[in-house]
């Protein structure tokens, strides 16, 4: 059981976004321009938002690692199921976010599209 191509490249274009989240939110979040992306004001607020933002960081990185795992793996019924939920959480959880917070549409379209497509492309006969 092995991802289509169209799906292992946008699995794979999720992961390094996730990765780039993961280093913004976790090792470079006291830069003033990371946390105004997130649309942080002050640096009081950033700083009482770092611990959240470190584990955050974490969750995303953590997303990556099982994309990256499920590709390595993909041509086994568990490392085809580990991509499948990897990126069923991204796309969820970019839900999660626009529907929380409509301002952040562009942030859940570069995070939640790439898994979408690469959701959809295992619906594409081989």
């Amino acid at each position: 059981m092995t991802l289509p191509l169209l799906s292992s490249v946008f699995a794979i274009i999720a992961g390094l976004i996730h990765v780039y989240i993961f280093v913004l939110e976790s090792l470079r979040w006291r830069s003033p321009s990371v946390w105004r992306l997130f649309g942080v004001r002050s640096q009081e607020d950033a700083e009482t938002l770092r611990p959240m933002a470190f584990n955050q960081g974490f969750y995303n990185l953590f997303l990556a690692a099982g994309v990256i795992a499920g590709l390595a793996f993909s041509g086994t019924r568990a490392g085809y199921g580990m991509a499948v939920l990897a990126l069923a959480s991204m796309l969820l959880a970019a839900v999660v976010l626009i529907s929380s917070n409509r301002k952040m549409v562009v942030g859940a379209a570069i995070q939640g599209v790439p898994p979408l497509i690469a959701l959809a492309g295992l619906a594409i006969p081989a």
